[in-house]
């Protein structure tokens, strides 16, 4: 018994590891985000998110690359859950050399976007209307933003990649992390969805999550701008709606368009 709970108490310290540089990933992500910006504008819209601090991809003509990340949705009321574990993992083909650490943060926009993650593996691509903006000096360069996407993209980049490639990013559940994190058998649903469980390790992150929108919201953009009600707004172009929570209602199951 004493071997199996010193490898249980060491797996929990590894998945509470993920989630505080998880923290450090959203407070660097917003350091310098405006009310105007993409990332503020994301995330105040979303319906959840999932943070990746860091995934590695390496390679000489074929790649591949991979890490964990933690997947939260946000309530009715604003509140965010716990996390899920998932694990991002990618094999790409091409002409590519060099690697390069990785800080991601997805936006999930719909319920659809939701339902998509809470299967056990999901596909980051245009089939669940997935677009990114990339960034090495800031976050507001990118084509992300259709109106029609499920899940938005942020991505900061450490190190050189060189070359196109060929290929996509699918996200597993990691249920031996969920398991070992909540001290039971638990699904994404279980957590994100009825928010059953708990633990106060992700304290940090859900108020990290809360803290960066509201300070961001409140630093103007270039234009001295900074968030104004709906009410007080003219609706305009995308870049000058006001920012909005996030859509009221519980978040709920639907079946998915076949793909």
């Amino acid at each position: 018994m004493m071997p199996l709970h010193a490898a249980f108490a060491a797996s929990m310290e590894e998945e509470q590891s993920l989630v505080d540089r998880a923290t450090l990933t959203v407070r660097d992500m917003f350091s310098t985000a405006t009310a105007g910006s993409k990332v503020t504008r994301y995330l105040a819209d979303s319906r959840g998110v999932i943070i990746c601090p860091s995934v590695f991809r390496m390679s000489i003509a074929f790649g591949g690359g991979g890490g964990g990340c933690v997947f939260l949705t946000r309530d009715a009321h604003g509140s965010w859950s716990d996390p899920a574990f998932y694990r991002m993992s990618s094999a790409n083909f091409g002409l590519q050399f060099g690697m390069q650490d990785v800080e991601v943060m997805l936006f999930v926009m719909t319920d659809q976007g939701v339902q998509s993650l809470l299967d056990s593996q999901m596909k980051l691509s245009a089939d669940v209307g997935t677009s990114f903006a990339s960034s090495g000096s800031g976050l507001e360069a990118g084509t992300a933003g259709e109106h029609n996407t499920s899940i938005k993209g942020v991505q900061k980049s450490k190190g050189l990649f060189a070359g196109a490639a060929i290929g996509g990013s699918k996200m597993r559940v990691n249920s031996p992390a969920n398991r070992a994190y909540y001290n039971q058998i638990v699904g994404p649903e279980d957590i994100v969805v009825s928010m059953r469980v708990n633990n106060s390790g992700a304290d940090p992150l859900r108020a990290a999550l809360s803290e960066v929108l509201t300070t961001a919201q409140a630093r103007p953009d270039r234009n001295g701008q900074t968030t104004t009600p709906a009410a007080a707004v003219t609706h305009g172009s995308a870049d000058t709606l006001p920012m909005n929570t996030a859509p009221t209602g519980a978040v709920t199951s639907q079946s998915l368009p076949p793909q």
